[in-house]
């Protein structure tokens, strides 16, 4: 069942082991933090966004560049965080995204800062986040079909994607992943897909569809399985399983033609892996997030803006991350999606 949202106020404590880490209260240890810095987005993919966008968060509201600097530094020094991904929206709608990349590389220079896109307009930038302290990207594409593009996406783009994606290679923002949600238009598609990628030396990972669409219109008998596209796969390419290697990394892995090359599976709702999560989130509005799936929302914005501490706001993110819940419950009796969609989460 879904969790009601928090705007506000603080999470207790209760329970909770004396350490300075985001612990929850199944063992599992926060330290890939999702910073998404923004609404907005160039594409209308129909799994994300309505047609329309979302509604606009207004300025004063958005956490400026400064206050993310300080979330992550804090996130960091103080909580334990070892990655962080820039996501949005759209990251590269946000004119200041290499002001926030350089800051934060400079109070955490030995934390690995990385991007989620959708790649329109990555190639005009992609120099100056290189030389801002970005380290690699994630390219959402869900087809190198034009037609298929533009109908997915709403927006015919599929060339600056894929140019966004040559640059992102030529200035080492690398290793270069692509991200493909499972679509049934786009199944046909999959086995071009990873042929290009095998080409451009990117390295492609699936996602099944989560209930996370803006039009509501996801069914769990409707969504493609992980099953499903091996099978399509299978048809072009051999592929080994080599499982997960790490634990809290989502997707499970397969050598194409006996490798080096891999192709990666996200099987969020048919082989969920939600006992080996170790992320934490922060919206674009200042919420502390503790699961894709859950409204429980903690508000840090207010925090920051009243004054608090780093010490405060470090307690308040742990108490927030305490009560992170098991799972996602998709599969549940009962289960509602979270309010916000996932181009309001961050990816």
């Amino acid at each position: 069942m879904g969790i009601p949202a928090v705007r506000g106020g603080q999470p207790t404590l209760e329970g909770r082991p004396d350490t300075p880490l985001l612990v929850d209260k199944f063992g599992r240890v926060a330290r890939d933090l999702r910073v998404s810095i923004t609404e907005k987005c160039s594409l209308r993919c129909t799994y994300c966004m309505p047609e329309e966008g979302l509604p606009a968060i207004p300025a004063d509201e958005l956490l400026s560049a400064e206050e993310i600097v300080r979330l992550v530094a804090l996130s960091v020094r103080e909580l334990g965080v070892r990655e962080v991904r820039f996501t949005g929206g759209e990251p590269l709608m946000r004119r200041d995204l290499e002001r926030i990349i350089a800051g934060c590389h400079a109070v955490v220079p030995d934390t690995p800062l990385a991007m989620t896109t959708n790649g329109v307009g990555l190639e005009h930038r992609a120099r100056a986040l290189a030389e801002a302290g970005l380290g690699r990207v994630n390219v959402s594409l869900d087809t190198v079909d034009r037609t298929g593009f533009a109908r997915l996406t709403r927006r015919d783009r599929l060339d600056s994607v894929l140019s966004g994606i040559r640059a992102a290679q030529r200035e080492g923002l690398a290793p270069v992943k692509v991200n493909a949600v499972l679509m049934r238009e786009t199944l046909s598609g999959a086995a071009d897909l990873l042929q290009w990628c095998l080409e451009e030396g990117c390295e492609l990972r699936f996602i099944e569809e989560m209930p996370l669409d803006a039009d509501h219109e996801w069914a769990r008998a409707n969504m493609i399985t992980a099953a499903e596209l091996l099978d399509v796969l299978r048809t072009r390419f051999t592929l080994t399983e080599i499982g997960r290697p790490d634990p809290a990394a989502p997707a499970e892995n397969w050598l194409v033609d006996g490798g080096p090359a891999k192709v990666g599976i996200i099987a969020s709702v048919t082989r969920k892996f939600c006992g080996d999560c170790d992320r934490t989130r922060l919206t674009a509005d200042g919420r502390i997030r503790s699961c894709l799936f859950s409204d429980q929302e903690y508000d840090v914005r207010s925090a920051l803006r009243s004054g608090a501490s780093d010490d405060e706001i470090a307690t308040l993110w742990r108490g927030a991350m305490w009560h992170k819940w098991a799972g996602h419950g998709i599969d549940a009796e009962g289960f509602v999606p979270p309010e916000r969609t996932m181009g309001a989460i961050g990816g």
